[in-house]
């Protein structure tokens, strides 16, 4: 059975959902009166115990008879996100950026707060602070193994699954002139709304190369991005083990891969109020999340 996991609210509690052809059940009814107490949670609860959860993931030959009639929420609320800057070479080309050669470089991470994470639907809000509010579609990469100094050969073994994500990004607020740094990747990625995630997590086994996978993303229905993940120049295995060179890696964690050509800031056009951003990566979904403005901001 081909599957995805998502969340959903339950009155107060985050509940996990089991997907099958984009429809959603109650992940705790899908295994019935013997389902273990990671299934009965959230999908956090799940990708926690994954080593366990995954085995009987695959053994379910039904999802359940009784379909819920909700909307997903952002399947994770991750304490820790970790983003790759400027990880295609032509999104670096339209940003000015010059890179070394690979041979002579990390990737360059930075951290996205939990409270940026939104979900399918949701909208993103535009802050008064900024002006070239952009988008970023990337693939997400979900941890569910307790990883240190994990080989590149290894780091696979590492993930539960693969999700979309949308880093959001305010372009005038990412490069200062009042200090002697010249780059605020915090103050420039971190506003709340700037972290659209899902619509679901796809399992690692559903996808046979993550370095072959399609990802676009249209705004009000005119393609912006277009592009694979084959263009990445730091692979997500070579992420994988350069973030656990520096720390231990555990089940929960999500790494945003980077993005391809055609971001906002490379054609001079930005976010608005009333705008609607489709991101889509083939093999995992679709996450739709409109524009507004901070509300009480200019009334």
């Amino acid at each position: 059975m081909k599957y995805a996991l998502a969340s959903y609210r339950d009155g107060g509690a985050h509940r996990a959902a089991l997907v099958v052809d984009e429809t959603l059940y109650d992940l705790g009814e899908a295994f019935g009166s013997d389902a273990p107490s990671w299934a009965r949670g959230s999908l956090d609860d799940v990708i926690a115990r994954w080593d366990e959860a995954s085995e009987s993931l695959e053994s379910l030959s039904s999802p359940g008879s009784n379909p819920l009639s909700v909307t997903p929420e952002a399947p994770l609320r991750p304490t820790r996100i970790f983003a790759a800057a400027s990880n295609y070479v032509e999104h670096a080309d339209e940003m000015g950026t010059v890179l070394e050669a690979k041979k002579d470089s990390n990737p360059y991470m930075f951290t996205k707060m939990s409270s940026t994470v939104i979900g399918p639907g949701e909208s993103v809000v535009i802050p008064p602070e900024s002006q070239k509010v952009d988008w970023e579609v990337e693939l997400g990469v979900v941890i569910g193994k307790r990883g240190r100094r994990i080989s590149v050969d290894d780091a696979l073994e590492h993930v539960a699954g693969y999700t979309v994500v949308n880093d959001i990004s305010a372009r005038d607020l990412t490069r200062r002139d009042d200090y002697p740094f010249k780059f605020d990747w915090f103050q420039g990625k971190n506003f709340d709304t700037f972290c659209p995630l899902g619509p679901w997590v796809v399992p690692r086994s559903a996808i046979d190369d993550p370095q072959k996978l399609r990802l676009r993303l249209d705004l009000n229905g005119e393609t912006m991005q277009d592009a694979s993940t084959a263009g990445m120049i730091f692979d997500v295995r070579e992420q994988i083990a350069y973030l656990s060179s520096l720390l231990t890696l555990a089940p929960g964690d999500i790494i945003a891969t980077g993005t391809p050509t055609g971001v906002g800031m490379g054609r001079g056009v930005f976010l608005k109020p009333g705008d609607e951003m489709t991101a889509f990566i083939e093999g995992i979904g679709v996450l739709k999340n409109p524009v507004e403005a901070e509300k009480g901001v200019g009334s």
